[in-house]
């Protein structure tokens, strides 16, 4: 985990009871789910084996080593699980290298945040060098903190990334909005007790109390994550 975060920047501000908002990575801010399956798909094809397209909804949004064994699994690939993230994370780096496109949404929703000083973190299951190399398109600024998932003990759908951002800012996890586009991170925010917009990228995901699901992040903007918030 990174962080930028001065001793006075946790606050509420306006009355607002909204402390922090963790927005997740991939599919959410930008447009990089469909990469990683292409490569999957590629490497795969290296080692001889053909990715089935139903195990795509399988592996979305999920922690490296979840995503990799299971294909391992189903392909009966004789490879490694280290050896297959490297291979992985080497093929998506050089495929983000001419840059990565932001989810609609995404440019306006990251500077109206930094605008009014939102504490803003980013949380992904990606690695760290993965998360560097996307934050050189997304720009670092606006985030003060950022927790990738080689740098926590237990990565989505379990709660720690997003308890350790909170933590990191000093906030309330039930004060904390998150952005999320997989079921699994959804699982995540909520088992650390966030409050959760849905913005679904590859499969669908139902709303529930406590849960909201929007088409865009268009249709995202700080109002709408104050009011998620808001006091009961």
């Amino acid at each position: 985990m990174t962080s930028t975060v001065p001793a006075s920047l946790i606050r509420t501000t306006e009355g607002s009871a909204l402390q922090a908002v963790l927005l997740d990575m991939d599919g959410t801010l930008v447009d990089t789910e469909g990469f990683w399956w292409d490569v999957e798909v590629e490497v795969f094809a290296d080692l001889g084996h053909r990715l089935d397209e139903a195990w795509r909804d399988v592996v979305v949004g999920g922690p490296m080593t979840r995503s990799a064994g299971y294909l391992i699994e189903v392909t009966g690939a004789d490879v490694a699980i280290e050896e297959l993230t490297v291979l992985l994370n080497d093929r998506f780096e050089k495929r983000i290298g001419r840059g990565v496109p932001l989810m609609p949404g995404a440019s306006r929703l990251l500077a109206e945040l930094s605008a009014h000083k939102v504490p803003t973190a980013l949380v992904s299951a990606s690695h760290r060098r993965i998360i560097e190399r996307v934050l050189d398109s997304v720009g670092r600024h606006h985030f003060a903190l950022t927790v990738a998932g080689d740098e926590v003990t237990r990565t989505k759908p379990h709660p720690e990334p997003y308890l350790a951002a909170a933590a990191g800012f000093g906030a309330d996890p039930w004060r904390c909005a998150v952005v999320e586009d997989t079921a699994t991170g959804v699982a995540a925010a909520e088992a650390a007790g966030c409050r959760v917009v849905a913005v679904p990228s590859v499969a669908p995901i139902a709303p529930a109390p406590g849960r909201v699901v929007v088409p865009s992040l268009e249709q995202v903007d700080l109002a709408f994550l104050r009011g998620l918030v808001a006091d009961d």
